[in-house]
Formats: structure tokens, C-alpha cells, sequence
């Protein structure tokens, strides 16, 4: 019996019964919009720096990186990270929120690990984790700002980014603000798109419609290029203020080198957080631990005083 008893353990041991099962290495799938704008040709940017540095410094680690020019094509691209690539973690910044839901819920049902980045699910339950920039700042400072340079008097109108939760939050934020000042009248907002090219268009509009204005507030830097342009070209004077986001790096030169008086402020909200985000899961995953359920990167007043401090020459944003 005895005898009986030692081959067995000897077996086991053979086997590997006995010892610590090898952990599953982690595969992160990262999905994100294509390079379409300054802002996303930063998340496509920061994303590859992620896999190369991750994957590096991490041999059980796999990153797949995918960017998609549509909702309808990120949705495809879920299944193949799942299907195809047998990811286990997935990073996404979403097209849009309410076409990416049920694509992400799926992957989530069948024991995906799932970091939502800055544009949300109108799902929460379809998420483990949420990471993204603080949106409610990103509407409250230019708001602030805008409502103080004018005196708490004058006409302005908006251009918001591509409809989503984190569009709605902003534009909520600016709302909020505005309404201490019941003086500023916000006469419209119309979506840009986070698009140069249908921010001058929204703009053109707006400027054929009204023949004052005081301010511009366009949520994202890429529109407030677009917005200038159309000021430019219609050769009006009237406007004093044109209030971009997310401190690219064109728009904070500007403002670092006073070189256009409407430049006057903007709102930091790096195109970073997408590194981060792939940085904190894969490393949670490796460890088999899960994220804090929201993660929020702060976004404050950049002026010509501290430009210098979020101006990088050498990113793609």
C-alpha cells in the first residue's frame, strides 16, 4: 500500500498535480477609432507605444491593437479580437456609445475583461472599468473662463463633438455654468464631430445666422481650428474669443506664443490616457486583479502662464 501510495504521488507530481498551475497569459485586445483627427491620431500613437513598451517588459503579455473609421467596423472587429485573436482583456475607446453597447456586452458575457476609455457605454453593467479625462472639467473651465472674459454679458455659440455620453457630460458641465451668468446667451450648438473640416462648416452656419457673436466655445482643439477658419475667411472682427480642448499641440504654440488674440485658454485632456489605460489593465490582469471601476485623469485651465508645461513637439497631438 505504501508502495502504491509513492508511485502516486510520484505521478502527480509528474503531471504537475502538484504544483502551482502556470498563470494564463494575458491577451488585451485594444479597439479605437482610426486616425480620422489630431485627437485620435494621438490615441492611435500612444496605444502602439503601449504595446511596443508593455509587450516588452512583459513576456506573458500579448497586445493587439485595432483602429476602426466606424462604429459598424469596430463592431466587426470585436468578434475577430475574440474569435481570431482569443484576447482574454479588452481596452476600448468607443466610435459611439450606443452603437458599441451590445458588441462590448457580448464580449463581456463571454468572461472578457473590459476597460472602457473615455467615450462610455450607455451600459455601464457591460463594463469592468471606466478611464477617461475628467469631461465635466473639460465643459465647466471654458464655461468659467468664457462667462469672466465677456463680463458676464455677450453671445456665444458651441460646436460639440460626435454624440456620446462624454459629449453629453460636457456639454452639460458648460450648460451648468453658463446658467450663473444668465446674461451669456448660448443661441445654439450643433455637433462638429471633433472634425475640422464640419466644425468650419457648423461654422459658416452659425456666422450666416447670427450677425454678432462674442465668443466661440468648440469642444475639441481640431473644431476650433475649423471655427477660425470660417471666422477668417467671412472676415469677421466681431468675435474676441474662440475656446478650443484637449490641448493639441498646434492650438497650445498659439497660446504659448500669443500669436492670436482669440487664443486665450484651453482645457487639458491628453490623448495619454489610452497608454494608461492599456498600462493598468494588462498590468491588474497579469496579477489577477481587477481595476478600481472609474478611473478619472484631471483636466484644468491651460493659459499662456503654464502652456509651456502641457506643449509636446514631438507627439502627433
Amino acid at each position: 500500500m505504501l508502495m502504491l501510495t509513492r508511485r502516486l504521488v510520484t505521478a502527480l507530481a509528474l503531471t504537475g498535480a502538484f504544483t502551482v498551475q502556470a498563470q494564463t497569459p494575458v491577451h488585451v485586445g485594444v479597439a479605437i477609432p482610426a486616425a480620422d483627427h489630431g485627437f485620435t491620431a494621438g490615441i492611435v500613437w500612444w496605444a502602439n507605444q503601449a504595446k511596443k513598451e508593455l509587450e516588452a517588459a512583459n513576456p506573458g503579455l500579448k497586445i493587439t491593437v485595432k483602429a476602426a473609421a466606424s462604429a459598424g467596423e469596430q463592431a466587426n472587429q470585436l468578434q475577430d479580437l475574440l474569435t481570431t485573436n482569443k484576447i482574454n482583456a479588452l481596452v476600448i475607446l468607443p466610435q459611439e456609445s450606443a452603437a458599441l453597447t451590445k458588441p462590448v456586452q457580448q464580449l463581456h458575457n463571454k468572461g472578457v475583461y473590459v476597460t472602457v476609455v473615455d467615450r462610455g457605454l450607455t451600459d455601464p453593467s457591460a463594463q469592468d472599468a471606466y478611464v477617461a479625462g475628467d469631461n465635466t472639467a473639460f465643459g465647466a473651465v471654458p464655461a468659467e473662463f468664457i462667462a469672466k472674459q465677456l463680463g458676464g454679458k455677450g453671445d456665444i455659440v458651441a460646436l460639440r463633438g460626435i454624440p456620446t455620453t462624454i459629449d453629453n457630460e460636457r456639454m452639460d458641465a458648460f450648460k451648468a455654468v453658463l446658467a450663473k451668468s444668465p446674461e451669456v446667451k448660448l443661441l445654439d450648438a450643433k455637433h462638429g464631430n471633433w472634425n475640422r473640416d464640419d466644425a468650419f462648416k457648423v461654422m459658416q452656419d452659425f456666422l450666416t445666422r447670427f450677425k454678432k457673436l462674442d465668443a466661440v466655445w468648440a469642444a475639441d482643439d481640431d473644431m476650433a481650428f475649423g471655427v477660425l477658419r470660417a471666422i477668417d475667411q467671412a472676415k469677421r472682427t466681431d468675435i474676441k474669443l474662440v475656446f478650443g480642448g484637449a490641448g493639441a499641440k498646434g492650438m497650445v504654440k498659439i497660446l504659448k506664443d500669443a500669436s492670436d488674440p482669440r487664443i486665450q485658454a484651453n482645457v487639458s485632456y491628453s490623448p495619454k490616457f489610452i497608454y494608461d489605460a492599456i498600462k493598468l489593465t494588462a498590468e491588474a490582469r497579469l496579477k489577477g486583479q481587477k481595476l478600481p471601476a472609474k478611473t478619472i485623469v484631471p483636466s484644468v485651465l491651460i493659459t499662456k502662464d503654464n502652456a509651456k508645461d502641457f506643449y509636446f513637439p514631438d507627439s502627433p497631438f
